[in-house]
């Protein structure tokens, strides 16, 4: 996507953005579990202070409209839902998706089923990362139309029920695309690198914060290139893909994060499908 429609996305001067049916609007807001909901709060002259199931959630100002983009747990059964902002509760329709199964065979059964040793890291790897995903920092992302990681087909799309030899597993909670062991991961929005690891499930990782709550994590790499703290440009290089974790072979997986909630990243790269 060219990048003038993502300084469009946020400076938003070339439209009525009191309009109900806002740019923000008709590009991010998909309600259903494991989409966005986009919620006008109004005009103001200070960001609304915004929070869905008492966590904090990303405001832009559209023109002249505060725009609450909200992240809908999988988890989430349809129907309504509330959001406060500044004291003021403001309810959203959640609506319905179907998603699809998936049957993968791992050869290495402990990927499966773990073994006491790595139930306790897997737990203590699962507490960092979640730690990870409640950050909320002040800024601004840089751009919320998202460019992909890399350039290549989706193998594995966002919310699919996954099944390890035969055994249900949590939902696939972000996007994978095939590209060979190698290929640059490139960060999607500018931002800071909020935590690196080498996982049990996720094997080399990569979480980068793009501003209030807004998070993009990439695993399975081959190699980090990027550095703990660093504040990358949009577009620089990550890490390199790799099957590290538990995967069946090279890929690229992305998860984006809104509020704490894992979301569907095709919503930010125009690819959504209902």
């Amino acid at each position: 996507m060219p990048r003038f429609f993502s300084a469009v996305l946020l400076l938003c001067l070339t439209f009525n953005a009191s309009a109900a049916d806002s740019y923000i609007t008709r590009l991010l807001n998909k309600p259903v579990p494991g989409g966005v909901a986009v919620i006008d709060l109004g005009t103001g002259a200070q960001r609304p202070d915004a929070k869905y199931d008492g966590k904090p959630v990303l405001v832009v100002k559209e023109q002249d409209n505060w725009r609450a983009i909200v992240g809908i747990p999988l988890t989430v059964k349809p129907g309504t839902q509330t959001l406060n902002a500044n004291g003021r509760n403001l309810n959203f329709s959640v609506g319905t998706k179907k998603y699809p199964e998936q049957h993968i065979t791992l050869k290495n059964q402990r990927q499966v089923n773990p073994n006491p040793d790595d139930l306790k890291r897997i737990e203590n790897e699962l507490a960092v990362q979640i730690k990870a995903y409640r950050t909320f920092s002040p800024n601004t992302p840089s751009n919320l139309l998202l460019d992909k990681p890399v350039n290549g087909p989706l193998s594995s799309k966002f919310g699919v029920r996954r099944f390890f030899n035969g055994e249900e597993r949590n939902p696939h909670a972000g996007l994978d695309f095939a590209v060979p062991a190698g290929t640059p991961i490139k960060t999607p929005a500018a931002g800071k690198v909020i935590l690196i690891g080498n996982y049990f499930f996720n094997g080399n990782t990569v979480f980068v914060d793009h501003g209030q709550g807004f998070i993009s994590m990439f695993c399975h790499m081959s190699k980090i290139d990027a550095k703990l703290g660093q504040q990358l440009a949009r577009g620089d290089v990550v890490g390199k893909v790799g099957s590290t974790g538990r995967a069946t072979g090279p890929h690229m997986h992305w998860n984006v994060s809104l509020n704490d909630a894992r979301v569907d990243p095709a919503i930010f790269i125009g690819a959504f499908q209902p």
